[in-house]
Order: structure tokens, then sequence, then C-alpha cells
């Protein structure tokens, strides 16, 4: 179940039915199993400081399944003393949050997740100038068990003060000098990968879009593997072929013009992401430009829609949904008080290669 800031209750028209649904009870599912409620209780609620029997549990958990019987988040938040909530935070404007295609892919995984431990989700929003407030009403208040941060950046002091109070918190992304489990890939060896196989094409001046501003640690990570890619391949660095996005389609659309306004000379382009690369195709449109014939692209992410653009979109596949899936697993061992195998965790990327970067037979060569 996915919990928001702000939410509505539907209703259902029964008008002209006569409808009478009686709701399972504990005592119903202490009946069918021949138990007291209590044991119920105790069962269903994982008391592990009360010995049951093997088989009284296997009875409780049978009854409760013929019932189809699901035990009140209350009555369990007051047993284990939890909420039985965890909180997603995403520190970024809220107008980029409407357009984030890869935020659904983060979403599936830690719905998986949540269902599979019968604990809710809650997705907030936080801009960055009131990070450090938010973070600590929503410890303080008890409203959650524990965090799942996207997007990690620098300059987020309230992780810190999370992390003195020894709040429990995972990172989908890294943090340098934090003791957070975290969740990611190896954002610089891959955009170094993306960039050497337009090197190994012959490009020779590639311009760059970021993600992301600069203080967030995967915009800065990619940044860096562009800049390895072209160190590696004697190429000079050209800060008049970077610009930085803002996550968005517009973003990628307004940084394209304005290299193309600049008339900084260059034949492709590493976008750090797929969705600022469709905006800045069809800023390479505008402007009458082909692709790959007068610039070459490749992308990051392998968001759904990479596929199905004209030309397809070479790209870096990014397992979002895996990542979200093992991040929102740790937080809930954490939960336990279990201590991971892995408090870091580095996840695979690979190149897709697809036609917007031209002929691939040098690659052969």
């Amino acid at each position: 179940m996915l919990v928001t800031r702000v939410s509505k209750l539907g209703s259902v028209c029964t008008e002209g039915l006569n409808v009478s649904v009686k709701r399972v009870t504990s005592q119903d599912v202490a009946d069918l199993a021949g138990v007291s409620r209590t044991t119920v209780s105790l069962v269903l609620n994982n008391v592990e400081s009360i010995r049951i029997s093997p088989s009284t549990r296997q009875k409780v958990f049978d009854a409760a399944d013929q019932l189809g019987y699901v035990p009140d988040a209350a009555a369990q938040a007051l047993a284990s003393r939890r909420a039985q909530i965890v909180g997603l935070i995403l520190t970024r404007n809220p107008h980029h949050i409407a357009s984030d295609v890869f935020l659904n892919k983060i979403l599936d995984g830690l719905l998986e997740v949540t269902h599979e431990n019968n604990v809710r989700l809650m997705f907030d929003i936080v801009e960055p100038e009131h990070q450090r407030e938010a973070y600590l009403q929503m410890v303080r208040s008890k409203r959650i068990d524990g965090i799942l941060l996207s997007g990690p950046r620098f300059d987020d002091e309230a992780l810190r003060v999370l992390e003195e109070d020894g709040f429990p918190a995972v990172l989908m992304g890294q943090l340098p000098e934090t003791g957070f489990c975290s969740v990611d890939v190896d954002n610089c060896a891959a955009a170094r990968k993306a960039v050497a196989h337009l090197i190994r094409l012959g490009h020779q001046r590639i311009a760059c879009i970021t993600n992301a501003p600069g203080f967030y640690t995967a915009a800065a990570d990619r940044l860096l593997g562009y800049r390895r890619a072209l160190s590696a391949a004697g190429l000079d660095f050209e800060p008049e072929l970077v610009r930085y996005g803002e996550f968005d389609i517009e973003s990628g659309y307004l940084q394209m013009m304005h290299l193309l306004q600049s008339r900084a000379k260059f034949s492709a382009a590493f976008i750090a992401s797929d969705t600022l690369a469709l905006g800045a195709k069809a800023a390479l449109r505008e402007a009458g430009l082909h692709v790959p014939k007068d610039v070459a692209l490749v992308g990051f992410d392998d968001l759904p829609f990479a596929q199905y653009l004209d030309p397809p979109l070479t790209t870096i596949h990014l397992p979002a949904s895996e990542i979200a899936r093992e991040a929102c697993q740790i937080l809930m061992r954490l939960l336990e008080g279990d201590e991971p195998k892995d408090r870091q965790v580095i996840l695979d990327t690979h190149l897709v290669i697809r036609q917007s970067c031209g002929s691939v037979q040098l690659l052969s060569k």
C-alpha cells in the first residue's frame, strides 16, 4: 500500500443493493483453529518471546488463510511498537518529480517488498531547503520506522543528523563518508563505458549534459566517468561542451539549445539521463540536425521509451527496480535488528546498443 502526504477517500455507490459484508476477526480465526484469541495475536504478530508449538502456529496460519483474515494495522503496530510504515524521500523540486519516468520503476521495486512484509510505504517530496526539518519531523513524530532515500546529495546535512541518531535508513545511491547502507550502480564506470562507445565510433568532440546539478552524487559520478573516458583516449576535456541538467525533459531541451547557440563544435553527445535525452533530441530536430547523421546520442537509464524513439536510443541499462528492491530488503533486515551481509551493494549495468550512435562496424575493428 502506498501512502502519500495528501490522501483522498473514495466511495462506492451501493444504492439499490442490499450489501452486508461481515469483517473477519481474530476471534473467527481463533474459533476455526481451536485456540485462544491471544494465541492468534501472538502468532500473527510473530511474538517470539512466547513459546508456541509449530503445529499450533500452523493451525493459526491455515485458519487465517482460509478465512482471508488481514490483521489490523493499528493492532500490529501496537504489538510490535512500530508504525509498520517506511518512508521514501525524494529531495527534488515537485515539478521534476511529476515528469520522472524513472520513479515508476523505483516504486515498482519498493512496493513489491513492502507488500511482502505487510508494511506501508509513505512517499514524500522534500525540497532541498527544507530537508533538515522534514526528516527530523518524520522521525521524531514516530510516523515511520525507517527511511529510503533516492538521489542523495553531497550537501544533505540532515542525513548526518539521522546517522548520529542511529535512525534506520538506506540510500538508493551513494554518499561518501557516511555509515549508511546503500544500493547503487557504479555511475562513473557506466558513464565511461557510454562515452568510450562514442570514441570507438570515431567521435573526438563529445558534449555532455548531466542528469542533475553537480551536488547530486550520481550526476557528479557520471560527469567524472565522461571525463575519464576522454582522458583514457587522449582527448581534452572542454568545459564549454558540458551543461548541467535538472532531471526533466525541458532541461534536456534547454541545455542542448544552449550548446547549439554557443556554436561549440561537437559530433556526439552523452546525455546522462534518457529523460533529458528526449528533450535534447527535440532541440536537435528543431535546429535541423538529425540523429545520428549530424549528432550521435547516447543516454543513461534505459527507460522503457528509449527503444521506441526514432532512432532507438543507445543507452546504459540501469536496474532501477532491482536497486529499489534490494534497498528495501536491506531496510527490512535493519528493522528486524539483523546486520546486512553487505552494507554497500553495487549492481551491474550494461550498454544497450541501438541506432542513435550510427554504425557500430568500427567496434569489430
